[in-house]
């Protein structure tokens, strides 16, 4: 149950949309606490593909989903193969099995309900944070922007990593992982009833978060 003097806000989307960022300076901005959702799916796929087993595999990834301490997140926040492309790749797969969903949900609201550090209020990035995480946020936000866009923005993301990629690549595999992300039985990605569609495809960074702080500053009445 979430904590009545804490605010919540969710920001969800597919990859590359850019709600990242627009979380990472909601959450500076308003003194919230932050959490990328999908670091801790990322970590639980990178996990079983570095025991050599198949991300896809229910057994294995629920056992490392369930063996996931979350704590170490902020020091692997940093890992750049924890960002890449193959472990988010590996995290479509693992979101997909239920055990991992569940083994999950329990650090996320419990996110929700006490924020560290004595915050007052949330930002949660993910793709299920309005619609399963937090339902009652004050203030959803769907993120969006073109395939094509998206693709663009990743293939340069992976180049300044160093990463060998190709722009066509990287939206094959962008397309594969939407439909994973969207068709999954369960908490497929998608914007929540009262969620507000945020399109960045033609926003810069600055002009994205501009949109996100109107909308919360709307919805949380300050």
């Amino acid at each position: 149950m979430m904590n009545a003097q804490t605010q919540t806000i969710a920001i969800d989307g597919l990859a590359a949309t850019g709600k990242g960022t627009i979380a990472k300076r909601l959450a500076a901005a308003l003194d919230f606490a932050h959490l990328d959702t999908g670091l801790l799916y990322r970590a639980v796929g990178l996990a079983v593909l570095r025991k050599g087993g198949d991300p896809s595999d229910p057994v294995l990834a629920e056992k490392e989903a369930q063996a996931l301490d979350p704590s170490i997140l902020m020091a692997m926040s940093a890992d750049a193969v924890l960002r890449g492309a193959e472990a988010g790749a590996a995290a479509s797969k693992v979101a997909a099995i239920t055990g991992v969903r569940m083994a999950l949900l329990k650090f996320q609201r419990d996110f929700v309900a006490n924020p560290p550090g004595g915050k007052k209020g949330a930002v949660l990035d993910g793709r299920d944070i309005g619609t399963i995480i937090a339902p009652d946020a004050k203030v959803k936000i769907f993120v969006e922007a073109s395939a094509d866009v998206r693709a663009h923005r990743r293939f340069l993301e992976l180049q300044g990593r160093g990463e060998n990629a190709t722009e066509a690549a990287v939206l094959a595999d962008m397309l594969a992982r939407d439909a994973r992300d969207a068709s999954r039985e369960v908490a497929p990605t998608k914007p929540a009833a009262d969620a507000i569609r945020l399109d960045t495809s033609r926003l810069t960074a600055d002009q994205a978060f501009e949109r996100a702080y109107a909308i919360a500053q709307a919805r949380l009445r300050f």
